[in-house]
């Protein structure tokens, strides 16, 4: 994961996970993730930025 802060916005970026990888509960299917919260280089008021993201596609029912 990269995170920096262009033009007062915060810009994440993440590798997408090709396959898609099914959930714990194998209800999605995980495209991106942090895999839980990550400390960032970033600070705001001088403490650091934490980010936890998941980026999912609901599976489908056949």
């Amino acid at each position: 994961m990269k995170a920096s802060i262009q033009d007062n916005k915060l810009i994440i970026e993440l590798d997408l996970q090709n396959p898609p990888e099914p959930s714990s509960s194998g209800k999605t299917l995980v495209v991106a993730s942090t895999h839980g919260n990550q400390v960032t280089d970033i600070k705001i008021d001088g403490q650091p930025v934490v980010i936890g993201v998941n980026a999912y596609i609901k599976k489908t029912k056949v």
